[in-house]
């Protein structure tokens, strides 16, 4: 209990950013929808064919349903949310946070999957999707930010290559963008 008297420091805790601070990926319910339609329509598949051979059995059903939520846990995309000197992933359990004003490398990691590893100067590491960057522009200008103090003040020594060449295929699709919605294609 806390008097009018209290000579203690009232100490501020770090206020959560408000929703105008924050850009979210736009498109990421749509991505949950199609992870659980796929989940669904293999289950569904699943037990037609069991059903129809006749073998299907409640053990088995219960195993097409592990096979289906299997499924939609690899499906299941990351939340990728940015404010001001943060970007964050949210997984299904873990969230990961870079402050991207300490950013100290940027990495493209190419194969099936194409990746960006960003990795800051207190150790964190968090991998994201360059296509969310490109379909949602103020995650973008929320990371490019970070990345210019980063290059400010020094930290950032690995892999401003990489973001020069994500900026150039977002302006790239920028123009296309415009140019479709003008007619001028």
């Amino acid at each position: 209990m806390e008097h009018s008297d209290d000579t203690r420091r009232r100490v501020a805790s770090p206020q959560p950013p408000t929703a105008t601070t924050v850009a979210y990926d736009r498109e990421w319910a749509g991505e949950v929808r199609t992870a659980a339609r796929c989940a669904a329509a293999l289950l569904a598949l699943l037990l037609c064919i069991d059903g129809a051979a006749g073998s299907l059995t409640w053990w088995r059903g219960l195993l097409w349903s592990a096979l289906a939520l299997l499924l939609l846990l690899v499906l299941f995309p990351a939340m990728v949310s940015a404010g001001d000197g943060w970007l964050a992933s949210r997984r299904l359990l873990r969230t990961r946070r870079v402050h991207t004003d300490l950013l100290v490398a940027v990495r493209p990691l190419e194969g099936v999957d194409q990746r960006l590893v960003l990795r800051d100067l207190l150790g964190n590491r968090v991998e994201i999707d360059p296509e969310v960057l490109v379909r949602n522009p103020a995650l973008w200008h929320r990371l490019d930010d970070g990345a210019r103090r980063s290059r400010a003040g020094g930290t950032l020594r690995c892999g401003t290559a990489a973001l020069d060449q994500l900026a150039r295929r977002l302006d790239r699709e920028t123009a296309l963008a415009v140019f479709r919605a003008s007619g001028m294609e």
